[in-house]
C-alpha cells in the first residue's frame, strides 16, 4: 500500500482524524515516552497548576498529525521531514480531538509538500496548530 505521490496531490486537499483522549491514553503515553511530568499523571499536583487539572501530553495530541501524514495524506511511504507546532490550549481526558492536515504548497522539483496542521477539540477550540514539510511516496 502506498500513499498519494506528488503527482496526485494538489493544494487544498485535506484529511481529518478524530479520537477521544482517555485516561489510559495519557498513562500509556507517559510510559511509552518516559514523560512522567506530574501535570499529566498526578491530579493533586495538577490542581496547583495554571490548568487546575491534569492535562494530556502536547505531543500525544500532536501525534494525531503524524497519524494523518502516515496513513492518509499523503499516506503510507511519506517521509516526515519537519514539524512546527504551537500549543494553544490544554487537552484533558474526555476531549475529542480532530486533527487536520491541508496541502498548502507543492514543490514538485524538490519532491516536497507543505501541510497546514491543526488539532481542534469538540468545542471547536484549536488546541494546536503548525506546519509540516513532508516528502510524499515515489511513483507506484
Amino acid at each position: 500500500m502506498i500513499g498519494k505521490t506528488i503527482e496526485e496531490l494538489q493544494v487544498g486537499l485535506t484529511e481529518r482524524f478524530s479520537k477521544t483522549i482517555s485516561e489510559s491514553d495519557i498513562y500509556l503515553f507517559a510510559g511509552i515516552s518516559g514523560d512522567f511530568n506530574p501535570a499529566h499523571i498526578n491530579e493533586e499536583y495538577a490542581k496547583q497548576t495554571f490548568f487546575k487539572t491534569r492535562i494530556a501530553h502536547g505531543m500525544l495530541t500532536a501525534s494525531f498529525i503524524s497519524t494523518l501524514i502516515g496513513t492518509k495524506l499523503p499516506g503510507p511511504g511519506t517521509i516526515y521531514m519537519r514539524q512546527e507546532l504551537n500549543f494553544l490550549a490544554p487537552v484533558v481526558a474526555g476531549d475529542t480531538i480532530t486533527a487536520m492536515v491541508e496541502v498548502i504548497n507543492i514543490d514538485a522539483d524538490k519532491k516536497r509538500v507543505w501541510l497546514k496542521t491543526s488539532c481542534t477539540n469538540q468545542d471547536g477550540t484549536v488546541v494546536l496548530d503548525g506546519q509540516a514539510i513532508v516528502s510524499p511516496p515515489r511513483k507506484k
